[in-house]
């Protein structure tokens, strides 16, 4: 396999993992990924290991679907015995700073309120000593900030610890990523290699390019006794080419969930990637990576959720990214990692940060970041954004998950932008509780009913319909419901007809309709042209 006409099989999964783990933002940010450590990963571990029945008995029950439950198809409590030693072992730097965080915690609540924190210094654990700043809200409330930029640059972020695991996939089946580490198995392929090796690249390109097989091993460090296996990933079949759109239009296609490509004849979006692989059969029509451009010039992130920002799918594109925009956030705060710093420490050198009500103009194209409410269970968050986007004065708006909790909020933001022609809104109107995914960073108990009035929600029908009688659109989308099969390892969703999230989305598309918007819930694959230059 030495000659340079091979190319990747369309359907090799690349899954990117930390520690065995499915490798999501809050196991890269060395802060989050220490309260992961300990908070998520050591205690599934340790519960599988005392009670594997449990387990078994959970991820056969709908209700338990995305709880914090191991899915395997037979026991693996010896295997998972020497992931959680070598857990213990391999991230004992992250297991300390985590308990330096609580007891930092600890500290700045024992101290009297009001007085000078200064003293408080000498007083922080010592692996986090120039690493916080302490701070009081406006409330004298003692807290901290973590220098993140510093915390990357330490011991505390470790890049071996990161990498892919290759295998072959024929369908979308898969356990729930967040509480199902993966072990070995005789089809899977695992690289220990950092996010940031450029051998990732190389062997993404060779979906669309041929290359060698033999070049592409000796870059990734392929063992000699694995060669076998990683030979079965390539093919000397080409696949079908990308054809680029070359109208005069807009051309918008949904990949599924909240993933949207707009494209014109010379600039192409591409909004909270997360595409399907290709391949082999499947119940749902959708496009897929083969429907990627070769380049694209500007990805929008709209926020930090392992549904928004999929590393699986961003890694393998990302020789193809010319910019990459993500809301800003310097607030330093544990909940709250900073996007830029992520993206560029696993080698993404072209991230732009952008405010609320800030603009990125090119061509005849205009990106503007409004601000995105709810969702994220009443964090202090600042790092979510929901973007309009105008293609000279079509205009597109992509709400995401927002929740509408104060629709004055976006009668201030209409009178900058106007009206829109297309609305795209998130609408999983239930959502998790907070715990389900900020548990792990949480620094004192919370009680179950607190919990469960803090959820991960997007709109109803009420808070969806604010949009439209503000932004009076033409066209509304429902989107970034988690449906889509291939999306489900991600979401742990699965609706039926009754389920609150489809009654309330359904109610939104028929009062729509009732209104003569043009109004469908995205599933699948969606293509629509636009003209740039509105006629009314």
């Amino acid at each position: 396999m030495k000659d340079n006409n091979w190319y990747l099989k369309p359907n090799v999964v690349m899954e990117p993992l930390v520690e065995n783990w499915y490798a999501w933002t809050h196991i890269i940010s060395p802060a989050t990924a220490a309260m992961n450590v300990v908070g998520r990963h050591l205690k599934i571990m340790t519960s599988y290991i005392q009670a594997p029945h449990i387990h078994e008995a959970a991820v056969r029950s709908p209700k338990m679907l995305g709880g914090p439950f191991m899915d395997y198809s037979r026991n693996r409590v010896e295997d998972v015995k020497r992931l959680k030693e070598d857990t213990v072992a391999n991230q004992s730097k992250l297991i300390e700073l985590a308990k330096a965080i609580t007891e930092l915690d600890a500290i700045l609540k024992r101290h009297e309120h009001g007085y000078s924190l200064e003293a408080l210094y000498k007083k922080v654990p010592d692996i986090l000593k120039g690493y916080v700043e302490l701070t009081y809200d406006l409330n004298n409330r003692p807290s901290f900030r973590l220098y993140e930029s510093l915390l990357y640059k330490s011991e505390f972020y470790d890049p071996s610890s990161q990498g892919l695991a290759l295998w072959v996939t024929n369908n979308d089946e898969r356990p729930f990523c967040l509480s199902t580490p993966r072990l070995e198995e005789p089809h899977v392929l695992n690289l220990r290699i950092p996010f940031s090796h450029p051998g990732i690249d190389k062997l993404s390109r060779m979906k669309r390019y041929p290359g060698s097989v033999e070049e592409i091993a000796h870059l990734l460090g392929v063992k000699e006794e694995d060669r076998a296996l990683f030979d079965t990933f390539f093919t000397r079949q080409e696949h079908p080419s990308y054809r680029k759109y070359e109208g005069d239009k807009v051309r918008m296609r949904y990949f599924g969930h909240a993933c949207i490509l707009l494209e014109s004849e010379d600039i192409s979006i591409l909004v909270d990637p997360l595409i399907s692989y290709y391949g082999y059969e499947s119940s749902v029509e959708h496009f897929s990576d083969i429907d990627i451009p070769d380049e694209i010039d500007y990805v929008l992130i709209t926020h930090n959720h392992q549904d928004h920002i999929l590393f699986e799918t961003l890694l393998p594109l990302r020789h193809k990214i010319k910019n990459i925009i993500v809301p800003r956030t310097t607030s330093g705060d544990l909940q709250d990692p900073n996007l830029k710093l992520m993206f560029n420490n696993i080698g993404f050198n072209n991230v732009i940060e952008i405010d609320e009500m800030e603009e990125v103009k090119f061509g005849n194209c205009t990106i503007t970041g409004l601000p995105f409410t709810g969702e994220h269970s009443d964090l202090n968050i600042k790092a979510k954004a929901c973007y309009h986007v105008a293609y000279n004065d079509f205009t597109f708006l992509f709400m995401a998950d927002s929740r509408v909790v104060e629709a004055e909020l976006y009668r201030h933001v209409h009178q900058f932008v106007g009206d829109v022609d297309v609305i795209f809104l998130g609408m999983e109107c239930d959502g998790a509780p907070l715990s389900w995914l900020y548990g792990p960073l949480l620094l004192e108990e919370l009680g179950r009913d607190h919990d469960q009035s803090r959820r991960l929600s997007g709109s109803d029908r009420e808070k969806g319909m604010h949009l439209v009688d503000i932004f009076h659109p033409r066209e509304v989308y429902v989107y970034a419901m988690g449906q889509e099969p291939w999306v489900e390892f991600i979401s742990s969703i699965k609706y039926t007809a009754e389920s609150n999230p489809i009654v309330q989305s359904n109610a939104l598309v028929e009062e729509c309709r009732g209104r003569g918007i043009v109004a469908e819930r995205l599933f699948g694959e969606k293509e629509l042209f636009y003209d740039m230059v509105n006629v009314e």
